[in-house]
């Protein structure tokens, strides 16, 4: 590897030089991220206390648990896996103590399970924790990721160097030309060189108006600052969500970051909200927690085939977006009431926002694609039953809803 030595000497002239004009145009590989991902990431439940046996036991819950079964694939580390210094060939190093068999010798292992590997860095000049990051160094960091196994990449947005932050207008005034845009288009073009797929979550924080230009550079863009295991949150990303849902389709997803599931003191109706919200919005699930503690309930939540069938839809790529209920209803922030296509047919999703149970209503017609006339069926996506009897256009359903709980149907013509 007689060019990497160049590569590093020039990273500073890299760090300097590059502008709108000579930034790599590069796009995200089509091999891979065409549907929103299905995982688990340690930094909810760990934070920079990880270690191998961690990350296999995960690994093999996914097994135990029927997670793969359901279509859960990645299995990815977080900050603080490495040293902080780099070798002599200017590679990252794993933490031997944290992976005495490094992270290619856990990647042999996830991959043996018949499951996917991911590992973070930042596009800055060091991560959030302090570790070596990758603005500069972009190409070396691609082909050690890949050399490693690694299938999926989150990239994290901290530590940057005053001369690549934003102005206050980019170029043209399109912000892939920012030079936010310009530090994950680095590595892009790094990813592209390499011969294994890698999946691209651009971990930006909403910053930059990365909905307009995520989907030219990576497979998934956060849309929001840090999880937290709280309602407020969960109602704060749906909020920032449903302003730009017209930018998730197939290959881009609006990244509202890792489950909490499991975490904090959340109930299991907004623990339903949760998981349901994420599903129905096409974001990435990352489960973020010990998995083995989870309830034989939150397990139902994050395993529920109808949900996760609408989320991983392989013909309609878009998501569940607001409509209205019946004429004159009220308005609420975020929005209650969402409908979606699904290969199955149209779906309606029903959110109780307030801190009591209450009764929520829609007429037939309302919904998007249903038309003002013909006999409909509704099926609890929750339960896998139907309902009894049928309904006409210009009738109204209403169903009793606890506090921030989700119902979730899909409704067909008779």
């Amino acid at each position: 590897m007689a060019v990497i030595p160049v590569i590093l000497a020039a990273a500073s002239l890299v760090l300097a030089q590059v502008t709108s004009s000579t930034a790599p145009t590069t796009p995200p590989s089509n091999q891979t991220g065409r549907l929103p991902a299905l995982g688990w990431n340690t930094w909810n439940a760990y934070q920079c206390n990880i270690n191998e046996a961690k990350v296999l036991a995960a690994a093999n819950q996914f097994i135990s648990l029927g997670l793969k079964d359901a279509g859960y694939q990645y299995i990815n580390i977080d900050d603080c896996w490495s040293v902080k210094t780099r070798d002599s060939s200017g590679r990252i190093v794993p933490d031997p103590t944290k992976f005495p068999n490094g992270i290619n010798g856990v990647a042999t292992q996830v991959h043996n399970l018949g499951l996917k590997m991911g590992i973070y860095s930042d596009a800055g000049t060091a991560t959030c924790a302090g570790f070596p990051a990758s603005l500069g160094t972009e190409l070396i960091d691609a082909q050690t990721f890949a050399s490693w196994g690694i299938d999926y990449l989150k990239y994290d947005n901290c530590n940057i160097p005053g001369n690549w932050t934003d102005a206050a207008s980019p170029p043209g005034g399109d912000w892939y030309n920012s030079n936010s845009g310009i530090r994950y288009r680095q590595m892009t073009a790094a990813l592209a060189t390499v011969s294994r797929p890698i999946q691209l979550d651009i971990c930006i924080w909403g910053t930059a108006q990365v909905w307009t230009w995520g989907a030219r550079v990576g497979h998934s863009w956060r849309m929001s600052g840090d999880a937290s295991p709280t309602w407020s949150f969960i109602m704060s990303v749906m909020n920032i969500n449903v302003a730009h849902l017209d930018t998730i389709d197939f290959f881009g997803h609006n990244d509202m970051d890792m489950m909490e599931i499991g975490n904090g003191n959340l109930t299991i109706q907004e623990e339903r909200t949760h998981f349901a919200a994420w599903a129905f919005f096409k974001s990435p699930i990352l489960l973020g927690t010990d998995l083995g503690q989870l309830s034989t309930d939150e397990i139902a939540i994050v395993t529920n085939k109808e949900l996760l069938a609408f989320h991983q839809d392989a013909n309609i790529g878009t998501p569940a977006k607001p409509f209205t209920a019946f004429s004159g209803a009220p308005t609420t922030s975020p929005p209650e009431f969402y409908s979606g296509l699904s290969s199955k047919g149209t779906h309606v999703f029903i959110i109780n926002t307030g801190s009591s149970t209450a009764t929520k209503k829609f007429t037939f017609s309302n919904v998007p694609g249903l038309g003002t006339s013909g006999n409909f069926k509704v099926h609890d996506m929750w339960t896998g039953q139907d309902l009894s009897g049928t309904f006409t256009a210009s009738s109204s359903f209403s169903i009793s809803v606890a506090a921030h709980d989700t119902v979730a149907y899909l409704i067909t013509k008779v």
